[in-house]
């Protein structure tokens, strides 16, 4: 028996098993199994290339029956996983039997309980009218994921030298066995498309609780991934030539999530993405404006599953996508590696807006509690596919390597915006000054407006919090620092939208960035002012995205923003009525 790797930081288990079934005379059924050794007389066995030769002890299977039918199953599983080999930090994962119980035991009942519930009660699993396609679907998404954590050189893989930062591991594989395996066929013509491509890597994460960091990564989507790179994925699996294509072109189109399944408890779930309005591409571009279509697997987002590992695993297809089509999946695991029984509050929400804050010190929800996060350890990992022809090889990967690091970047940022503050109330620290949570920033944007412009900038929305309101706010509303080169430290969806950027992104955005030569001569010319005054306007004129797209913008109002100590914060833009020209 063969167990995969759950990460990319140590290797595979493998065990050579002897297996004893079973019926007693009650009629119960029973399965035994433990390893063979040498002195047992068993054979020898030579250890196999990318596995460590593990030990079961004494495991099993008991299945009893029930009077009236039914029966009951009594599970045990007892491993010595050899974790003196494993990085010391994943130990836990190797050798506590919390994170055993949840990742091997208890996931077989949940299956079997699926199972029996379809068998049962076949219109009332979540799984639909076709629970067994679908479950051989999610099962070919949850191998294909982890053939690419894992890369066994017999399966085809070969890793390709590093360009010298180890982050990021490069495997490449032109089998042919892979590549009917991937069935990169549309519509009965193949592909041009003549080998896959692995780009992976492995991260510790601190004090952000996995599910909240994978529901975070499920729903805004637009926060880590690259449209561009998506467009050339799905492009890879239809028939005809697939080029690579340039960087980020135009704004990520729209996500909408169409749940396609789920398992009776809910603790996983399938669903179709679809990215819309995949528009303003290069004439060069290999694909015209579309709509991308994504198979998603979804698990262990439910905070209250202790030890659970949380995942998010997709694959791009067809539109006319078929039981068998074309599959080559990508995603995240994030495992956690405390064997403790405490579960993070439930309290947390995954709003954006409330979710993600402006400074480093990270948001806090309401009733959380700090004594819940402790020092929290997870690994997450990592794995992209894509397919390609064999010619493109040093460009593809080169994208890849690139593309990869990128999504580490936003990862490690999402996760500090999303973690507990880290000066717990009994440490007698406070958040350092200028950190504030985004609903206090808010806030202060709003007084501040109010004071320097005799106005409401927000017109009342009942029980709407200010901070949703700014965020849904028609006009671009984009705060920067006070610094000798002022940087963007917070945007609403309209000034995300503008500027053609992310949440994550915006901070690598200067103010005089966006505009022109006039533009930067008028706004530092008056910049004084608003320190004095408190706030000036601006005549309409042109500015640019971070795509260099220009932007026409009818006028703009300029504002200081004041804390609750009365001292400047920042100073915050509102565009008004603004447009691409």
């Amino acid at each position: 028996m063969q167990l995969y790797a759950p990460t990319t930081l140590a290797p595979a288990r493998d065990f050579w098993l002897l297996r004893y079934t079973s019926v007693l005379e009650d009629g119960s059924l029973v399965v035994c199994e433990r390893s063979l050794n040498n002195t047992q007389n068993g054979p020898s066995m030579p250890p196999v290339q990318n596995f460590v030769r593990a030990e079961m002890l004494p495991s099993g299977y008991l299945i009893r029956p029930c009077e009236g039918g039914g029966s009951i199953i009594h599970i045990v599983d007892h491993m010595d996983l050899e974790p003196w080999s494993v990085p010391e930090v994943l130990r836990p994962l190797y050798e506590s039997s919390t994170l055993l119980a949840q990742k091997t035991t208890m996931a077989a009942l949940r299956n079997l309980r699926q199972i029996s519930q379809e068998v049962s009660q076949p219109n009332a699993a979540g799984w639909g009218r076709r629970p067994a396609a679908l479950r051989a679907l999610s099962q070919r998404l949850s191998k294909g994921f982890n053939e690419a954590v894992n890369g066994f050189t017999d399966e085809g893989w070969s890793i390709l030298e590093s360009d010298g930062v180890d982050d990021v591991t490069l495997l490449v594989n032109s089998s042919p066995g892979k590549m009917m395996g991937a069935n990169l066929y549309a519509n009965g013509v193949p592909s041009m498309s003549n080998a896959v491509l692995c780009a992976k890597a492995s991260m510790l994460l601190q004090n952000v609780p996995p599910a909240i960091l994978l529901r975070f990564l499920r729903e805004h989507r637009s926060e880590w991934a690259d449209r561009s790179i998506d467009a050339y994925s799905a492009a890879a699996i239809k028939p005809g030539p697939c080029g690579l294509l340039g960087s980020r072109a135009g704004s990520f189109g729209d996500q909408v999530i169409h749940p396609l399944a789920h398992t009776i408890e809910h603790e996983e779930f399938m669903e179709v993405i679809k990215i819309e309005n995949m528009g303003h591409y290069r004439e060069d571009m290999i694909m015209p404006a579309a709509d991308i279509f994504l198979l998603q697997l979804c698990s262990g987002v439910d905070e209250n599953s202790v030890g659970t590992c949380a995942e998010l695993v997709f694959a791009p297809i067809d539109a006319s996508f078929s039981d068998d089509g074309p599959i080559l999946p990508s995603g995240f695991r994030i495992i956690p590696l405390d064997s403790r029984m405490d579960a993070p509050s439930p309290n947390r929400t995954l709003d954006l807006a409330s979710a993600l804050e402006v400074g480093p010190a990270g948001s806090r929800a309401s009733g959380d509690n700090a004594g819940h996060s402790g020092n929290t350890k997870s690994v997450m990992t990592i794995a992209f596919q894509f397919a390609f022809e064999i010619h493109l090889q040093d460009n593809v990967a080169s994208m890849a390597r690139q593309y990869v690091r990128s999504i580490i970047a936003s990862v490690q940022r999402v996760a500090l915006a999303l973690s507990p503050s880290r000066f717990g109330s009994n440490s007698g620290f406070r958040p350092p000054p200028g950190t504030p949570e985004a609903q206090t920033l808010a806030g202060w944007i709003c007084q501040s407006y109010r004071c320097y412009l005799g106005e409401d900038l927000l017109k009342s929305e009942g029980s709407e919090s200010i901070l949703k309101s700014l965020w849904h706010h028609s006009d671009a509303i984009l705060c920067c620092s006070l610094k000798a080169l002022p940087v963007f430290t917070f945007a609403n969806q309209a000034g995300l939208d503008m500027l053609e950027t992310t949440l994550v992104a915006l901070q690598d955005i200067t103010l005089e960035k966006i505009f022109d030569d006039n533009g930067r001569k008028a706004l530092f010319s008056e910049f004084p002012q608003i320190m004095q005054q408190g706030f000036m306007c601006l005549q309409g004129g042109i500015c640019m995205s971070s795509m260099g797209r220009p932007i026409s913008y009818e006028r703009a109002v300029a504002w200081k923003v004041l804390n609750e100590e009365e001292t400047a914060h920042c100073i915050c833009f509102m565009f008004i009525n603004w447009s691409f020209v």
